[in-house]
Formats: C-alpha cells, structure tokens, sequence
C-alpha cells in the first residue's frame, strides 16, 4: 500500500506515531493532532454467470489478449453491491437477477481492495459499452483454462469454482 505522507485535511508532513492500541506505528499529523488511517481504491469484480449457472462470461479489455473478469471501481457514496450490479450492467448490458458476495483481497499494483462476488444474469446476450474489446461464454472447466494466469481475477474465479482461496502473498493456510 502506498503510505501517505501528508496529511489529507491540512497538507503537513506526516509523521510516524505509535498508536497503542493498533501495536504499531500510525501516520499522525503534528497539526491536526490526528492520526492519519491509510487511503486506497474500491473495486468489484464479478464472475457472471448464465441463468442455470453452468456457464461464466469472462472479458477482454484495454488491449488485452487475455480474459478477466468484468470489473470496475467502487464510486464515492455507492455501496460494493450496487457497484456491482452497475458495472454488470453498464460493461455489458445485463440486469443481475442473483448477487453472492465471495471474497476480498487488497490488490498492491493499484492500490485498491477488490470485493469479488458471483452475479447471475437475465441473459446470456450481451451489449457491451466501449470497455470490452471482446466477451464469451465459457464452461466451468473452460474458464478455469482461459482466465488470465497468475491474476487476482484467477485467484478469485477458482476460489469460488474450488470452496477455497489461495493467494500467492498469503500465508500457506486457505481461506474458506
């Protein structure tokens, strides 16, 4: 996570604290008298699947060649599942008729908690706005083979698939 170095009510410079009861040391502004809690992106990613959950809609974007799950960022004010349901429905087109909640994962390179949740939707008919360069449908066992490797977006498609997640920087033990 980036670490913030100024402070974002007053603009001074920001200066490690020991907070007792996080056991460890906290950005604090010397002006405000405040601590100052880390600062980082929202984002939703969906796996979406057909009405009889047998298939699941991966995307490509931005150029990319290979396929991810449709997500987007979390706007100021919206909750994680209205989030969701509107990117489902402004990057492709679909009213979501089911929302499940899977997981979270913090994702370093922008900086963003991912919420991950398993959406199905009215139709397996798309209409894609401008982010999506290309869609398709897959089976389960093709989805696991064509998803992006080494990716959050992996991670959390064969979570749900498997009942568990496994995260390369986490600790030996799954989560469930």
């Amino acid at each position: 996570m980036t670490e913030m170095k100024y402070c974002m009510a007053c603009g001074t410079k920001l200066e490690m604290k020991y907070l007792p009861s996080e056991g460890k040391d906290i950005p604090f502004c010397p002006s405000c008298q405040a601590f100052r809690f880390p600062i980082f992106n929202a984002g939703v990613s969906m796996i979406i699947t057909n009405p009889g959950k047998t298939r699941i809609l991966m995307i490509r974007q931005y150029g990319g060649d290979e396929f991810i799950l449709c997500a987007g960022y979390i706007n100021k004010g919206e909750d994680a599942e209205d989030a969701a349901v509107r990117e489902v429905r402004e990057e492709l087109g679909f009213t979501v008729r089911e929302l499940h909640f899977n997981h979270s994962r913090y994702y370093a390179p922008s900086n963003t908690l991912m919420f991950n949740f398993t959406v199905v939707v009215d139709d397996t008919d798309a209409m894609p706005n401008e982010e999506i360069d290309t869609w398709s449908w897959f089976s389960i066992d093709e989805a696991r083979e064509k998803v992006r490797k080494n990716s959050l977006a992996k991670a959390f498609l064969l979570g749900y698939l498997d009942g568990e997640y496994h995260f390369s920087d986490s600790p030996a033990k799954p989560y469930k």
